[in-house]
């Protein structure tokens, strides 16, 4: 590390101001700072100093998708294999959905960090880290059979539209991961929903068999139009079809572990998700409507479809979320509240933490609004008290 450091530094005068690579100086400091903490310090005002900077905390994130993300390339496999009818072992398995999700990871961040690139170019600004996550959060959403140049579209409209317009990472009032998903949920409905888009098809490199047609319901997608599924502990390890990244309960709380002990994200919002959507769904399965998906039991809500991965890495993004301490709790329940009100009232749309977690990003700023001003009508009232 020590011989890297120096080579940065005898290298850095050219991507300095003058040198004969000024022109890609943001490109330089990008890859300087994901390697290294920065050592320079502020000239005025009072700062408190860290080592822990945004890169650093992104950096933490993508450690905790990992465990969702590997499982859900066994996944992949092992549904691929299930549906053709062919054996294979888990390297088998495991090696065909990494072949598989591989290039929706490559083109989600050569799309994204490329726009972005583009733009800390032309605004001569540093490269902004938040794609970091970003990137390996839309492969993890959408379906394996999504096709690569979909993806592409969806990415570069979401990196546009929903951060750069706004001024980058930090201040954008949307997901960028889920505006995404709602690009490609609203744009390509067919490919993103039906029972023909969880199961990959195709041969790769001669890993399983290629098949045409092979179809295969994810839960929720059998209780809006069939019956409500028995539970299974399939729901909870995750081989069941979905998305790419969010079948697996286990592996989600693998990287909940991680992210609330390294502090990334907030107990209260991650808490209040789940607490939202159990009383909501015991609500409808003691009142509910005549439906299959109403009668769901609670905890079959919670373990089904993208509500756990939604409420772990999507629901606790720092930017889009609440920050005051008590409106994480509403902002939490009201999350995992309206993704079942969705589910069930919405007979054309399986699933709701999609657009349940991108509504309350909406709210998010009136939630902290009115804790503040609660506070301030607090203090005031005990302030005029005393005197």
């Amino acid at each position: 590390m020590k011989a890297l450091r120096n080579y940065l530094d005898k290298i850095k005068p050219n991507f300095e101001e003058g040198g004969k690579y000024h022109a890609f100086r943001s490109v330089f400091d990008g890859f300087e700072t994901f390697l290294f903490v920065p050592n320079a310090t502020s000239k005025t005002g009072t700062h408190i100093h860290d080592a822990i900077d945004s890169k650093r905390i992104m950096s933490f994130v993508v450690i905790a998708l990992m465990p969702a993300l590997l499982f859900g390339m066994y996944n992949v496999g092992y549904q691929h294999y299930h549906a053709a009818g062919v054996e294979g072992s888990f390297i088998e398995l495991f090696g065909y959905g990494f072949l598989a999700v591989l290039p929706k990871i490559i083109v989600s961040y050569v799309v994204g960090l490329g726009i972005e690139f583009i733009v800390a170019q032309w605004k001569k600004e540093e490269i902004q880290e938040g794609f970091l996550v970003t990137g390996m959060l839309i492969p993890m959403i959408v379906p394996v059979d999504c096709p690569l140049w979909m993806l592409a579209v969806a990415t570069a409209f979401s990196v546009i539209f929903c951060k750069e317009v706004f001024g980058g990472t930090g201040m954008n009032i949307f997901n960028p991961a889920l505006i995404t998903r709602a690009f490609l949920f609203f744009a390509y409905p067919t490919k993103m929903s039906g029972d023909t888009v969880w199961v990959s098809g195709d041969s790769i490199f001669g890993l399983g068999k290629t098949v045409d047609g092979l179809t295969a319901a994810t839960p929720l997608g059998v209780a809006k139009v069939a019956e409500c599924p028995a539970f299974s502990w399939d729901m909870v390890t995750g081989l069941i079809p979905g998305s790419i990244g969010e079948t697996s309960v286990i592996a989600i709380a693998i990287g909940a572990v991680i992210l609330l002990w390294s502090g990334v994200a907030s107990w209260k919002t991650m808490l209040s998700v789940f607490v939202g959507g159990a009383v909501m769904g015991w609500v409808f399965n003691q009142w509910g409507p005549d439906t299959a998906v109403a009668h769901m039991p609670w905890y079959e809500h919670l373990c089904l479809g993208g509500f756990c991965f939604g409420a772990v890495f999507m629901a606790t993004d720092p930017v889009t979320s609440s920050r005051t301490e008590n409106g994480k709790f509403v902002y939490g329940f009201l999350i995992g509240a309206m993704a079942i009100i969705i589910r069930v009232l919405n007979p054309g749309y399986p699933e709701g933490m999609m657009l349940a977690i991108l509504l309350m990003n909406i709210f998010a700023p009136l939630i902290d609004y009115v804790v503040v001003q609660n506070n301030i009508s607090r203090r005031a009232k005990r302030a005029m008290s005393n005197n």
